[in-house]
């Protein structure tokens, strides 16, 4: 058994999804999000999302973590925003083998097309993992991270 966390990095609202792996089924076991306050100072809202996720991943436990990857954005700050907040991301799970999934790639892993949409992700996730719950796209996206790197941790050239 292995318990995997699927984190889908943001600023604003972190999501996090965790799903049990026992040898091909996948079980849910949790999911939510990490909400910062706009108003905040940068490295206030950044210590905010450090702490929550300390809190989940000692909460649970999880044996591996998965994170989204960075896509490029066409503000220029929204992306430097977005990176510190990956960095704070993988501080977080340092500890565990972690992951990094390019979007197209969970997307493709998920719902069988690179070019999704969120509506189309959200379904695919609540279909994979019955009683999961209602879910907001942040979550429904960390929960993807997860599944595709259920999907993808035993292939060639994927290494936890």
């Amino acid at each position: 058994m292995t318990l995997i966390l699927g984190l889908d990095p943001g600023l604003a609202i972190t999501g996090w999804g965790l799903v049990r792996l026992e040898g091909n089924r996948l079980t849910h076991r949790g999911h939510g999000t990490i909400k910062t306050r706009a108003g905040d100072a940068s490295a206030k809202r950044l210590a905010c999302l450090h702490s929550g996720l300390m809190a989940i991943v000692a909460a649970h436990l999880p044996d591996e973590a998965a994170v989204e990857e960075v896509f490029m954005n066409r503000n220029p700050q929204s992306t430097l925003k977005l990176g510190q907040a990956r960095g704070v991301v993988l501080l977080s799970v340092a500890h565990l083998p972690v992951a990094e999934h390019a979007t197209r790639l969970v997307k493709k892993a998920v719902v069988g097309t690179g070019s999704a949409e969120k509506q189309q992700v959200m379904a695919m996730v609540a279909r994979l993992l019955p009683g999961c719950g209602p879910l907001c796209e942040d979550s429904a996206d960390a929960l993807a991270v997860a599944i595709a790197h259920a999907h993808l941790r035993s292939a060639p050239g994927v290494a936890a």
